[in-house]
Formats: structure tokens, C-alpha cells, sequence
């Protein structure tokens, strides 16, 4: 267990950790990732981290062609669209993330329900350093 305060801060270090952290309520047991230090199902402030096995389905999906200035530097665009989408995460808790080794070109062939594990992108060459969740069909 770690004595992390929960932050956005703290949760991108664990992601450049390999680590896919989420806050855990001690009263309803309901999981949120990125932690939250206030459970909204309960509006108790009991919670702790725990780390999630990185596995889950897919529940939604979008292909998006007009990238934000970061992801364009990276070469996406209407040419190299990329796939975000809506991880339900075994034990439970949604997360939001880039979805990888799928084809945002060919969407009818993206599967609502699929199974995906996480996958870390690591930035290293550009300043500062950044790492994103991710995740790929199993």
C-alpha cells in the first residue's frame, strides 16, 4: 500500500511506473481510476490506492482525425487517425485511453466487449518526458 497523496501528478508518476493505480472507497468498495480522494457514490473520503491488474473490455470507442497539437507531433491527423475509447476494467472502475493495435481506418472491425490489456506509452523525446495509458486486445 503507498502513502501517495492521490493527484493527477501522482498518478501519471505511477503510469511512468508501470503501474496502473486507482483509488479504492474503504466504506462501498467502488473503484476510480484516475483516483479520486473523495468517493462519489458514498461522499466519504476513506479511500487508498490499489493497483489494477490492467485488464478489461472495451465499452466504447471514437476514431478522431483532427489531433490535439501533442498527438499531431506525433504524426496523427486526418492521414493517421487514432482510437480512444472507454476501458471497463476487471474489478471494476472505467478509464478513459488511447486504444492500440487496432485500425481507426476500418472502426466496423473495433468490437464493443472486447478484451484489452494496458499497455504504457512512454515519451521519452520530448521535454519533459511523459507516459500515457494505453491499452491492446489481448
Amino acid at each position: 500500500m503507498t502513502t501517495r497523496p492521490f493527484s493527477d501528478v501522482v498518478y501519471h508518476q505511477f503510469l511512468a511506473e508501470e503501474k496502473l493505480m486507482g483509488s479504492r472507497c474503504n466504506h462501498c468498495h467502488a473503484r476510480y481510476v484516475p483516483p479520486r480522494p473523495l468517493c462519489p457514490r458514498c461522499l466519504r473520503g476513506d479511500l487508498e490506492w490499489e493497483e489494477a491488474n490492467g485488464r478489461g473490455r472495451l465499452v466504447a470507442f471514437t476514431c478522431i482525425a483532427v489531433a490535439p497539437p501533442f498527438m499531431a507531433a506525433q504524426g496523427y491527423g486526418r492521414k493517421k487517425p487514432y482510437v480512444v475509447g472507454v476501458v471497463e476494467l476487471e474489478g471494476g472502475g472505467r478509464v478513459d485511453a488511447r486504444i492500440e493495435g487496432v485500425d481507426p481506418q476500418r472502426p466496423e472491425d473495433i468490437r464493443i466487449g472486447m478484451p484489452l490489456k494496458v499497455k504504457f506509452l512512454h515519451l521519452r523525446d520530448v521535454e519533459p518526458p511523459a507516459s500515457y495509458l494505453a491499452f491492446e486486445p489481448l
